[in-house]
């Protein structure tokens, strides 16, 4: 298998997705890249306090600045795209502003009007930390906001909320390092854009932010036969991940614990009620991000919480 290093440039950068892009880089199932992103805003020079603007790779900012696409050879539209994810390495500052647009939490929060609130971070990837400017440290989990593909449809498409085909700004804090993040395939090529380095995240991102940082990322992508769902999902240290993302929150929750059921089922050789009542006793489901236009809502089966005994009992 081949190694490819990939890095945010003028050519190398998105701002939408579009089928019609042409590839950045090609490479076969199997293969290593490591991919170089600017933070979500495309910065070019590190943001300074006081949120005075400095160069981006974007002006415009219709989106997220993303690098790709990469295309994986020989992917088509019903193949299942394995993103394996082994080391995310943010970059040294990050940033996270909250109320800055009015926005449903903004509104109801009393915060709609503003003015932005900023935290400025400082990021030491060695020690596994982040400080920010009011003095305050807590421990990094970094991981990408967006891993995604096109909308098979012709077009610009936003790379803002996420999509049930295709993936894009999932934002899961469970998508970490050792996690492997598994993409229904939406074009020939795949044509896999990724970005939006946070350097943590509370479930929900609820401030409409995380810490928004650079990232390196180390990925291996392949094509995964016989998956158990043809939906998005995860094998993360956190356990098995099943996705909803929805307009309607009870819509976003229901996909994402279907899939958790069909999961289970799978696994365990389960009627669906059976599997549901499983799922009630051990899954856990997790509001995933509320900024992004699209609700997300995340299932997840915690490693271990289920141990097989060997013994059944027959109900009369």
């Amino acid at each position: 298998m081949t190694a490819h290093r990939l890095d945010p440039a003028p050519g190398t950068t998105a701002d939408v997705l579009c089928r019609d892009h042409p590839p950045v880089l090609t490479v076969d199932p199997g293969d290593t890249v490591v991919v170089g992103s600017l933070d979500a805003s495309g910065h070019l020079a590190r943001p300074q306090p006081g949120g005075e603007e400095q160069p981006k790779m974007f002006p415009a900012g219709r989106g997220h600045c993303l690098t790709g696409p990469i295309a994986i050879r020989g992917a088509v539209p019903g193949d299942m795209l394995a993103v394996r994810l082994v080391s995310l390495r943010p970059g040294p500052w990050g940033w996270t502003v909250a109320a800055a647009r009015d926005t449903p939490v903004t509104r109801r929060l009393g915060l709609a009007g503003g003015p932005p609130a900023w935290l400025r971070w400082e990021l030491d990837a060695a020690a596994g930390t982040a400080t920010c400017d009011r003095g305050l440290m807590r421990r990094i989990a970094p991981f990408l906001g967006v891993t995604g593909m096109p909308p098979p449809e012709p077009g610009e498409h936003s790379t803002i909320p996420p999509r049930a085909l295709g993936g894009g700004n999932i934002d899961c804090k469970e998508l970490v390092a050792g996690s492997t993040l598994y993409l229904p395939v939406t074009v020939p090529g795949a044509l896999l854009y990724l970005g939006d380095g946070h350097a943590a995240q509370g479930d929900g991102e609820a401030g409409g932010t995380a810490i928004e940082c650079p990232m390196t990322t180390e990925a291996v992508l392949d094509l995964a036969g016989g998956r158990p769902l043809d939906s998005i999902h995860a094998e993360t240290p956190a356990g098995r991940v099943t996705f909803g993302f929805d307009a309607d929150l009870n819509t976003a929750m229901g996909d994402a614990l279907a899939a958790m059921v069909s999961w289970l089922q799978a696994l365990y050789e389960l009627d669906r009620g059976t599997a549901l009542a499983l799922a009630s006793t051990c899954a856990d489901l997790r509001i995933t991000q509320v900024a992004n236009q699209t609700w997300g809502v995340h299932a997840v089966l915690p490693d271990g919480v289920l141990v097989r005994t060997g013994r059944t009992r027959n109900h009369a």
